[in-house]
């Protein structure tokens, strides 16, 4: 049996310029949390360029969508990070840093345990949940009935 690891994309169009005064609160916080997530257990890897976080990779031609991309061994391993740790509070500031978006910006999947995604992997799953809704293939939160902290957070 392969043990499945839990990949994550979380897609954001940000307001302003990432050097923008109004996004300070956000680029101030990203090692932040980077690190917190290295350090949660279940974390397996995260997306990252030279300079230790993704926001100089782009996956879609708007040079101002930002993506996180990370793989954890378990729903309730990315769950406690997602909404028991800092990582909550900086999310709940999404709307002063990004424009909402018509359409998903989150999606999960499962791959096989050592495989890291590639950017195109990851897009490839948002797109299909985007043009199919959720299945085994591509799906968020609302999938997983084991999933409470989310609906708690959501409902907040």
């Amino acid at each position: 049996m392969t043990t499945l690891h839990l990949a994550q994309l979380n897609i954001g169009r940000i307001r302003y310029s990432l050097d923008d005064p109004r996004m300070a609160d956000f680029v101030n916080n990203l090692d932040r949390v980077n690190a917190i997530a290295e350090h949660t257990p279940g974390f397996v890897w995260r997306l990252q360029d030279d300079s230790g976080n993704a926001t100089a990779i782009h996956a879609f031609d708007d040079p101002r969508m930002l993506l996180n991309m990370s793989v954890w061994e378990s729903v309730d391993a990315l769950e406690r990070f997602v909404w028991q740790t800092v990582h909550k509070r900086i999310y709940g500031r999404r709307p002063e840093w990004f424009e909402p978006l018509d359409r998903p910006h989150f999606v999960m999947w499962w791959v096989p345990a050592g495989h890291r995604p590639d950017v195109a992997e990851a897009k490839g799953r948002l797109e299909h949940l985007w043009a199919h809704g959720p299945s085994d293939y591509a799906f968020g939160w609302e999938s997983i009935p084991s999933a409470q902290l989310w609906k708690t957070a959501r409902c907040a």
